[in-house]
């Protein structure tokens, strides 16, 4: 697909079709890399890693676990 560079503030600009942004995961306010490679400019979402629950539970420790909390009488339908 060719498009335009735009002018946007200081900046440059081109626009994502959505029919790439639905490919790639991109949404407003993603996270992006930009590198330049071989000449041509490259845009990669970043993504964050992928933490299980298991990797999660493990860190819990007797010195990190906290006790219960009150959190006062029953509002609305809730089953204690």
């Amino acid at each position: 697909m060719k498009t335009q560079v735009q002018k946007w503030g200081n900046s440059l600009a081109v626009r994502i079709p959505k029919a790439f942004a639905d490919e790639t995961g991109l949404q407003q306010e993603t996270p992006v890399e930009m590198t330049v490679e071989e000449g041509g400019l490259v845009v990669r979402p970043v993504r964050g890693p992928q933490v299980s629950l298991a990797d999660l539970l493990e860190k819990v420790t007797p010195d990190n676990l906290h006790g219960e909390v009150d959190f006062g009488p029953a509002v609305g339908r809730e089953i204690w």
